[in-house]
């Protein structure tokens, strides 16, 4: 079954890939002819998930996921949330969105975060959505050098190292986006049957 990943981001086709071929072939929106960005305009991860897929559907008729994932920190009333690729401004700067996070949690005792991804499936006949979350903890600096986003200062629950510390197979195994495609694969593979 060919379905497109609604996403311009290498970081995540790269991370997505594996684990749903050879069942599936995921195919990149270059692959499809789709070279505009996409809109996000909605104020959660659902509605952002949801309006990336129904558009490229629409346009291309594709069957389409896409997903939108942000950073909950709960002493910053679950912010970035939505706004985590922008949250130091529209330039979309890693580097700068790590700045901004550590400077607003100076001094902040409770450190808890959370991943959550969500991943919305578009033109199987059906519209259905799909979350993963991963509990952890923001770093007060960077550690690691791969992953992307705010993985150097995130280190999951019950891991002494942060997102960016680990490989890839290691990352997959317990990230919120892996739980959502996993929910994602469970769906597909019973979806001749529905």
């Amino acid at each position: 079954m060919k379905l497109c990943f609604a996403s311009n981001n290498i970081h995540k086709l790269n991370e997505i890939r594996p684990l749903l071929e050879p069942d599936f072939h995921i195919l990149s929106l270059e692959q499809i002819g789709c070279f505009e960005e996409l809109p996000e305009t909605q104020a959660t991860l659902e509605g952002n998930s949801l309006q990336k897929a129904q558009y490229v559907y629409d346009k291309f008729k594709v069957p389409c996921f896409a997903d939108d994932t942000g950073l909950e920190v709960e002493a910053l009333h679950q912010a970035p949330s939505v706004y985590s690729a922008r949250y130091a401004g529209e330039h979309r700067n890693s580097d700068d969105n790590i700045a901004l996070l550590l400077k607003n949690l100076t001094d902040e005792k409770n450190r808890n975060a959370r991943f959550r991804a969500v991943i919305t499936l578009v033109g199987l006949g059906e519209t259905v959505a799909f979350e993963g979350v991963v509990d952890g903890t923001i770093l007060s600096d960077k550690k690691g050098a791969d992953g992307f986003g705010y993985d150097p200062v995130f280190q999951p629950l019950g891991y002494k190292q942060s997102f960016a510390e680990m490989n890839l197979d290691e990352k997959n195994l317990i990230s919120h986006r892996a739980r959502a495609i996993r929910k994602l694969i469970g769906f597909l593979k019973n979806y001749p049957a529905r």
